[in-house]
């Protein structure tokens, strides 16, 4: 019963989803005409309404440490990656921060909407294959969003987790975000639970899916910073908040 039900209710979610794709890649299109503030804004709408979307599954949300931060302005996010979805989480929650991402320049064609926002909306497009360019992409990312006052995400483990587990952590991403940004404070982020919603490319997706997210206390910059120092304190912070939650879930009622 709960497989037809998981069936069910993932073929109306993906009906709504491919239906938001395309309303908001109109509406971002038309938005582009007057700036990219109001571009912001029409994704930051877009990236909420995909949370909302994933409720028919009634995918779940758990969210802690949004006191410890301003709900607008700049900050450097650093977080394990489970999913596509880790996008639409970050841009949904943090709206008036106006998150830019780091991503592989294979993902801006060929989605409605989510293209059009890696390709338009200042965000850093990637060439896995050549590092420089990377770095250099990164870098300019970091520069304008400490200009402009908004957010910059970056997923240190370079690609997703497939089971949910914490990879390695790079350094060379983030030390160039760093260096981009030397004002914006750093913010240690986890997500758990957002590979189980694409686990199975969204067919289905399981019903009822806990997705928790944490952002940890802001790290002040220093002059004497060491990148490696910063990336593997924010990778331990995530190991431990990680075997936290999965010792709640173990531990029985």
């Amino acid at each position: 019963m709960a497989t037809v039900r998981d069936w069910f209710f993932s073929l109306i979610t993906v009906a709504v989803f491919g239906i938001t794709l395309v309303v908001f890649d109109v509406a971002g299109r038309v938005a582009l005409w007057f700036g990219l503030r109001p571009f912001e804004w029409v994704m930051a709408g877009l990236q909420s309404s995909l949370l909302v979307v994933f409720r028919i599954s009634n995918v779940r949300f758990d969210v802690e440490g949004l006191d410890g931060f301003d709900s607008k302005g700049g900050y450097l996010f650093i977080s394990n990656h489970q999913s596509m979805y880790d996008i639409p989480i970050f841009g949904g929650i943090l709206t008036k921060n106006f998150p830019k991402y780091v991503a592989k320049k294979s993902l801006a064609k060929g989605i409605p909407s989510i293209s059009l926002n890696l390709r338009r909306g200042a965000n850093a497009l990637i060439d896995r294959g050549d590092r420089d360019q990377a770095i250099d992409a990164i870098r300019e990312m970091a520069r304008e969003c400490q200009r402009r006052n908004v957010a910059a995400v970056i997923f240190p483990e370079g690609t997703r987790s497939r089971d949910g587990s914490l990879g390695t952590y790079r350094v060379a991403g983030v030390a160039a975000l760093m260096d981009g940004a030397p004002d914006l404070e750093i913010i240690p982020t986890v997500i758990d639970g957002s590979w189980k919603v694409f686990a199975n490319n969204m067919f289905p997706i399981p019903f009822c899916t806990r997705v928790r997210v944490k952002f940890g206390e802001p790290i002040p910059r220093r002059s004497d910073e060491d990148p490696d120092e910063i990336v593997q304190r924010c990778r331990q912070w995530a190991v431990d908040q990680l075997a936290v939650w999965h010792h709640s879930d173990d531990t029985p009622a």
